[in-house]
């Protein structure tokens, strides 16, 4: 175990044990609805796209995590190499710099094969949910961020990524109506909703 962490805390898997720990942190704040996780990864920026065509956020977690992975069997190497100390610096600078470069095909490969194994087509498409009703889970929902808990009609749920326009805020436990699907920002415009007007509402 001594030996597990003094490699994870070593340069240059360290730099990556740190950015894995950022991702990690910005899934469990997602999971609670605090943050949009879209907004943890677009600080990455273009580095992360192509990945085919996996959202920026799993992009990003992915990568990470790969590349820690590459990092931490690397450095492990250079440590059995017996180089000197400046040749070990040097080694581990040039680690760090092909880490994410290393990752991003397997990332890629990881992806494709997922495509091809899962089955395709067994769940509701996203422009199903537009018409129906959403349970907000967020604080709050506004043009930049937002997610909503979405049944089907075949009972199935999902959380989806939300945005709103106008004044009438919807917060957490509002009930919403998705009127329309972004295909670029991958979200749905949501408008404030009366329960009362549910047609799938029951009555007792």
């Amino acid at each position: 175990m001594g030996t597990f962490l003094e490699a994870t805390t070593a340069f240059p898997t360290v730099v990556f044990s740190a950015a894995l720990l950022v991702v990690v942190l910005g899934w469990l704040l997602a999971a609670l609805g605090s943050v949009d996780p879209e907004d943890f990864a677009a600080p990455f920026g273009s580095a992360f796209h192509g990945l085919a065509g996996l959202p920026a956020a799993v992009g990003v977690s992915l990568l990470t995590a790969v590349a820690w992975l590459l990092s931490l069997a690397g450095g492990l190497l250079l440590d059995r190499a017996g180089l000197g100390p400046g040749q070990q610096a040097a080694a581990g600078v040039a680690l760090l710099a092909a880490a994410v470069p290393a990752g991003r095909p397997l990332v890629r490969a990881a992806a494709r094969t997922a495509a091809r194994v899962l089955p395709a087509g067994t769940g509701p498409s996203r422009h199903d949910f537009v018409g129906l009703t959403c349970t907000v889970r967020t604080r709050k929902v506004d043009g930049g961020f937002g997610q909503a808990e979405v049944t089907a009609e075949d009972g199935s749920s999902a959380l989806v990524q939300v945005r709103q326009s106008g004044t009438a805020r919807l917060t957490r436990g509002s009930t919403g109506l998705l009127y329309a699907y972004d295909d670029v920002g991958e979200f749905f415009w949501v408008a404030p909703f009366d329960p009362a007007l549910d047609p799938r509402r029951t009555f007792d």
